[in-house]
């Protein structure tokens, strides 16, 4: 997936330095959560069935549902 090419508007060094510092954390982490389902799942997720992605989606889609209302609590 790409985003199109747009104007942006130029950012503040702070806020350069905090999208590579989000892009540096997002790589690893990425990396570090791919391998983690894989050795979990045992299969290529390119070779899954497209209903299963879809129920494995709802299921991370509820899980970062709970994460939310569960912090948003701890924080009020």
């Amino acid at each position: 997936m790409t985003f199109p090419v747009g104007t942006y508007q130029d950012m503040t060094q702070s806020q350069e330095a905090h999208l590579q510092r989000i892009k540096t954390a997002f790589a690893k982490d990425v990396d570090a959560k791919y391998r983690r389902g894989a050795a979990e799942h045992g299969d290529d997720l390119m070779d899954a069935d497209p209903v299963k992605l879809v129920d494995m989606l709802i299921e991370e889609a509820i899980d970062q549902y709970v994460y939310a209302v569960t912090l948003r609590e701890k924080l009020l």
